[in-house]
């Protein structure tokens, strides 16, 4: 290939190059004359190719006349100041019209390291200002959000994190990088999983959305509502949109979604109780009575109540009161008075009725000695089916709340509750409740020993 056929190719990939510039782009040489321009700038200004190169400055056509001499002073300035350098100033349009611009201009050096002329990139300036408005959110998310953003890949493994989630997963943000969601959270993959992948298919969701997870913290497992909201990342440069990902954001609202919780359970649990009251009020029977209330207590708080009365409660109604703990060498014997109270009748049991043969530490029993619920829940290894039937409990209980029984200063017997696995165990706000259905319960029976009728007083 000839020299000036080489020339000619280098001139077409300059060319090429400059109008495939997303920004518009001129240059000017030693003299300020425009020796290129390219397809965005005449897009922004309206002036051909042809009808700018050539021309010395922009005076008298792309730039008023009383700004022509500042503008060619800043722009050919650039050549003796090494750097770049940026400006704002307003062009004319081919049409007449007037265009805020920002410009970066440079010196071009020469063959001889002489001052050859100056380039000037320029961009309309609420275009600049948009891009950098961008970059500066984009910036401000991954530093300093007040809720966490996690870019999520295709792979659905996180990109990047920002300091706010980096926290709530208890780990450092390069820690997260990389690594399957199922190493980060111990419950709740399979819900966030499925909402990233309904996001790269069908795009983002109208409204946020809750989800309940348990995060693998150094500190142990911890069990987070994070409200989300998911945005769907394409490339800006495809041809067609090309997913990237997923942009993930969330907001920690579990102490709120808790205290809501809490809010509505107490508010439940005291609607059981004026309801329990009133149909108890109904029974002739107070045994009857005893058994109604419990069986409006079962209702979202357990699936079994057991009662188990004391069998040194054959004396008169009105003898001794509770002779406290029991003496050394004698243990207080439990008499099973019903199992799962619903649609059944508590009855006393009768005289020399087989006590419950429960081993000396058995929950029933430890509440009887401190007159306070106690909880249990069977070990994580061992199979609650053998669990519950050491204790004389039905084969699918997994966690107990065991109450005394209590009414006019004595103790009556103990009354259970029983969980099934797939519940979560006892906590201190139900042990509360408990108590407040055991008393009920207790008044109930004490006013059942008062009225029976026993075959030796006839």
């Amino acid at each position: 290939m000839s020299v000036s056929g080489r020339d000619e190719t280098t001139d077409d990939l300059l060319a090429a190059l400059l109008d495939g510039m997303d920004a518009a782009l001129c240059a000017f040489d030693a003299d300020g004359v425009i020796t290129h321009w390219n397809r965005e700038a005449e897009r922004i200004l309206g002036w051909t190719a042809a009808e700018a190169v050539g021309r010395r400055g922009f005076a008298g056509w792309a730039v008023r006349a009383a700004d022509a001499h500042d503008v060619e002073e800043r722009l050919m300035s650039a050549q003796d100041a090494p750097g770049r350098h940026v400006h704002e100033f307003a062009l004319l349009t081919k049409d007449g019209g007037r265009v805020l611009v920002r410009t970066q201009s440079a010196g071009v050096p020469g063959a001889d390291g002489k001052p050859a002329g100056v380039y000037c990139a320029f961009s309309e300036v609420h275009a600049q200002i948009d891009l950098e408005r961008s970059i500066a959110l984009s910036e401000a998310l991954l530093e300093d959000a007040s809720w966490g953003v996690v870019l999520v890949d295709v792979d659905l493994r996180p990109a990047v994190v920002n300091l706010h989630a980096a926290r709530a997963f208890g780990s450092g943000r390069t820690a997260l990088l990389g690594r399957p969601l199922g190493e980060l959270l111990a419950q709740g993959v399979e819900e966030l999983e499925g909402a990233l992948q309904h996001v790269l298919a069908e795009g983002a969701p109208p409204a946020p959305v809750e989800l309940w997870v348990t995060v693998r913290t150094p500190e142990g497992a911890r069990r987070r509502c994070w409200r989300s909201g998911f945005l769907r990342l394409a490339s800006p440069l495809a041809e067609e949109p090309v997913p990237l990902g997923v942009g993930w954001l969330f907001q920690d609202i579990t102490e709120a979604r808790r205290a809501e919780l809490d809010t509505g359970q107490l508010r439940f649990r005291s609607n059981q109780l004026y309801r329990a009251g009133r149909a108890a009020a109904e029974c002739d029977d107070p045994a009857e009575a005893a058994a109604v209330r419990l069986d409006f207590a079962l209702a979202g708080f357990a699936e079994h109540a057991l009662v188990d009365v004391l069998d040194d409660l054959d004396g008169p109604p009105d003898a001794d009161p509770d002779p406290g703990p029991a003496a050394p060498g004698r243990r207080r014997r439990l008499v099973r008075s019903a199992v799962s109270a619903s649609g059944q009748t508590l009855l006393l049991p009768a005289p020399g009725a087989i006590p419950v043969r429960y081993a000396g530490t058995h929950p029933a029993l430890q509440a009887l000695d401190r007159i306070g619920p106690v909880r249990a829940s069977a070990p994580a290894g061992e199979p609650s089916e053998q669990w519950a039937r050491a204790r004389h409990w039905p084969p699918d209980a997994a966690h107990a709340l065991c109450t005394v029984l209590r009414s006019r200063g004595r103790t009556l017997g103990a009354l259970t509750f029983l969980r099934g696995p797939s519940r979560p165990a006892f906590e201190r706000a139900d042990a509360l409740y408990a108590e407040e259905v055991a008393s009920r319960v207790a008044a109930d029976l004490d006013l059942a020993r008062h009225t029976v009728i026993r075959p030796a007083d006839l």
